[in-house]
């Protein structure tokens, strides 16, 4: 027990020094590495829980804030003829586009938790998160992406992949469980939806 207890100390102090090294300004600490990789990680766990969301329930049913239809209408008032299906890193990165960007991300500052938390956002929407597909966005920008990709039925490519590959696979070979995993499976997604609605992905 006591070395449960001294494990335990450890963890609770290492949260602590987390918790104050995350509240300090930016400033203070430039390109810190450690810093970097919390970031990072906390990121791709993000990108993963995003992609099994996707992959197990049907996209266009998927409510990924309190404030989708905000985002989704302010989003195609200012982006028109943006194309979200592949998108262009330039559309997204170059100067005249962050000029665009800019007032529309900000619009969502108090009101979308984290707005501009760094984000990993994919490039091909029929794709997974890699390397070659993967760009850093704030997070505003992601919902506001992800949110027109999945009303508009193009995240629809990734769920219905997953669903044509386990179909037949069952079909193959003759899997008779594959409708009980089907239906953990998106249980699973909906308690991943309420626990990511609750910190606001």
């Amino acid at each position: 027990m006591e070395a449960t207890g001294g494990t335990e100390e450890l963890v609770s102090g290492e949260l602590v020094s987390v918790a104050h090294a995350l509240s300090l300004p930016a400033e203070s600490y430039g390109n810190d590495p450690d810093i970097e990789m919390a970031w990072a990680m906390r990121a791709m766990q993000h990108a993963e829980i995003y992609y099994k969301l996707i992959s197990s329930v049907d996209p266009q049913f998927l409510k990924l804030t309190k404030v989708d239809d905000q985002i989704y209408s302010e989003f195609r008032e200012n982006f028109k003829n943006l194309r979200i299906d592949i998108l262009d890193p330039e559309e997204l990165k170059s100067e005249s586009a962050k000029e665009k960007w800019r007032p529309f991300c900000l619009k969502f500052d108090g009101i979308v938790e984290d707005f501009n938390y760094g984000t990993l956002l994919r490039l091909n929407c029929s794709q997974g998160y890699t390397e070659e597909n993967t760009i850093f966005a704030p997070r505003i920008q992601f919902f506001a992406i992800e949110i027109a990709r999945n009303r508009e039925g193009y995240n629809k490519a990734v769920y219905t992949g997953i669903k044509d590959k386990e179909e037949k696979e069952a079909s193959n070979g003759g899997d008779k469980g594959a409708a009980n995993r089907e239906g953990e499976k998106e249980k699973e997604a909906y308690k991943e939806i309420n626990k990511s609605s609750e910190t606001t992905m």
